[in-house]
C-alpha cells in the first residue's frame, strides 16, 4: 500500500498555515536586565589536539566503503576514519 503524504508531512505549509494573524501592539515590555556573556571567546570554542600525520595502508574494500558512507553524509572519508579510530581509542582508555 503507498504511502499517502500531506504537504506538513514533508515540511511544506498545509491548509492551517499561519491562517490567524499575530496582533502587535506598542506596549512597555517590563523590566530589562543585561544578561552575562556566556559564551567563550572564539579562540576556546575549538579544542585543538596534537595532530600526527602517518601513512597506512587499508585494502580496497575498506576504503570504498569509507568513501560511500562519507559521500552520503558530506564529509570527507579520512575525517570519517580518523573519527572511528578517535572513537575506538576514548573507548578502550576508558576501560584500560
Amino acid at each position: 500500500m503507498p504511502f499517502a503524504f500531506t504537504a506538513q508531512d514533508i515540511g511544506g505549509k498545509g491548509e492551517n498555515y499561519m491562517k490567524s494573524k499575530i496582533q502587535y501592539t506598542d506596549e512597555p515590555i517590563g523590566v530589562l536586565r543585561v544578561v552575562k556573556d556566556f559564551l567563550p571567546p572564539p579562540d576556546q570554542l575549538v579544542f585543538s589536539e596534537e595532530n600526527v600525520k602517518v601513512t597506512i595502508s587499508f585494502k580496497k574494500t575498506s576504503i570504498d566503503f569509507f568513501k560511500k558512507q562519507a559521500k552520503k553524509q558530506h564529509i570527507s572519508y579520512q575525517r570519517m576514519i580518523r573519527q572511528v579510530i578517535d572513537r575506538y581509542t576514548s573507548d578502550y582508555q576508558k576501560s584500560a
